[in-house]
């Protein structure tokens, strides 16, 4: 016979639990940065590169990162 909760009426026999697999696995290894998301990674919060409103100058970022050596070698 079902058993249901004295104050809402729900039936209480039908709830099931159910067992999830965990991964066992180690996690895939992190690709390594390229030259410019490393300069945006270390300038990105310079107030030179940012907008008032938070947003990142690209365009004078990539001007910029064109300029050291990292960005001349393409």
């Amino acid at each position: 016979m079902a058993k249901f909760c004295s104050e809402c009426g729900t039936s209480l026999g039908s709830i099931k639990v159910t067992r999830t697999l965990t991964r066992t696995t180690s996690p895939k290894p992190k690709r390594k940065l390229s030259a410019w998301n490393k300069f945006v990674k270390a300038n990105s919060s310079k107030k030179i590169y940012r907008f008032a409103t938070g947003k990142l100058k690209l365009k004078k970022m990539g001007i910029a990162f064109r300029k050291t050596p990292a960005g001349r070698k393409r």
